[in-house]
């Protein structure tokens, strides 16, 4: 099958889009606005960008004018929060729709932990954790140079936190920290719990 976004619909009763460019790693931010308001959300568009320096992304779905958003447009500061297994109902409970000035992570029953270098705090929980600097934000267009909903966010990361409980033999053991990423659709997800080794052919034995 073939179809254009833009001009008509795939025919499915949604789109297979979400469902193709899978599986994608959960952008659990953390972020505090300049009045000092503590806000936690997930985002399905989250995504490591390049090692050096390390920096990330996350794109802010639906309106540019979200808490996060704002929030991160105000100070300049979020913190990456690794949504895993055991986590992953807390998770979900951050993306409930709440009033303006109610806390998820009070609604999601989250204990916060304070970072080292940045504002926001992170969630106590959290086995790994990546405190973050705002470097770029990027308001999204069409390819008809038409604003569109969403920004993309690109953040330095300053700090790292690492639970050493999940360290073997000087490595990440993600088998042990079972990370969740989103599969498409409303609420398919996937776990990390197996992993298979394939070096490039490249690479020096």
């Amino acid at each position: 099958m073939h179809y254009e976004p833009a001009r008509e619909s795939s025919g499915f009763p949604h789109s297979p889009f979400t469902s193709c460019c899978v599986p994608r790693p959960i952008g659990w931010i953390s972020t505090v606005s300049a009045r000092g308001v503590r806000n936690i959300a997930p985002f399905s568009q989250f995504q490591n960008v390049t090692f050096d320096p390390p920096t990330v992304l996350f794109s802010s779905c639906g309106t540019p004018n979200t808490d996060t958003a704002r929030n991160v447009e105000e100070t300049g500061e979020f913190v990456w929060n690794m949504a895993t297994y055991d986590l992953r109902e807390q998770m979900n409970a951050t993306s409930a729709t709440l009033a303006r000035g109610d806390s998820e992570f009070a609604h999601a029953e989250l204990e916060l932990a304070p970072s080292r270098l940045v504002a926001p705090p992170r969630v106590a929980a959290a086995h790994v954790a990546l405190e973050c600097r705002v470097t770029q934000v990027v308001h999204l267009q069409d390819v008809d140079g038409d604003p569109a909903q969403n920004i993309v966010v690109f953040g330095q990361v300053v700090g790292v936190h690492v639970d050493e409980a999940f360290i073997v033999d000087g490595r990440v053991d993600l088998t042990r920290l079972r990370p969740i990423a989103r599969c498409g659709y409303r609420g398919d997800y996937a776990v990390v719990d197996s992993l298979f080794e394939m070096l490039r052919p490249d690479y020096a034995s």
